[in-house]
């Protein structure tokens, strides 16, 4: 009988951790869906399309509780968590990295050049890549 409560008891606990895990959000797949959208914002053919995927990536960072989230506007990270940038507040470095490329994805959101933005979203894509590699070398995930 204590061999089943035993076994009973670790599955519960198993179970919680990864449910803990899942509310906390995969910030490693928050931003590499971010990433994707920046590169296609980065070689959109017009300003329409170039701001729908900054549109996206903004939302993939921010999340639906975050300053620029735009519920009319597609969230690809949808399922995925709270956003990247809410789901990385216990590793300063990542979250300031997030930040910095979530304030560019708004300056090209708020630009009328393709140019600008294509160039902004260049700049959002190196970042996001670059924190997605410090992620990985830090070990910090959040599964």
């Amino acid at each position: 009988m204590n061999r089943f409560l035993t076994m009973g008891m670790a599955g519960a606990l198993a179970a919680s951790l990864s449910l803990g895990a899942f509310a906390k959000g995969n910030v490693d797949n928050e931003v590499s869906t971010a990433h994707a959208h920046a590169l296609m914002a980065q070689t959109a053919k017009n300003i329409a399309m170039a701001h729908a995927h900054l549109q996206h990536v903004v939302n993939c960072l921010a999340g639906p509780n975050g300053a620029g989230f735009d519920a009319k506007a597609e969230n690809p990270c949808k399922g995925q968590g709270n956003g990247a940038i809410p789901d990385s507040a216990s590793n300063q470095t990542l979250h300031g990295k997030l930040e910095s490329a979530l304030t560019t994805a708004q300056a090209g959101l708020k630009s009328d050049s393709l140019a600008s933005v294509q160039q902004d979203a260049g700049k959002v894509a190196a970042t996001l890549q670059d924190s997605s590699k410090a992620n990985q070398a830090t070990g910090d995930r959040s599964w």
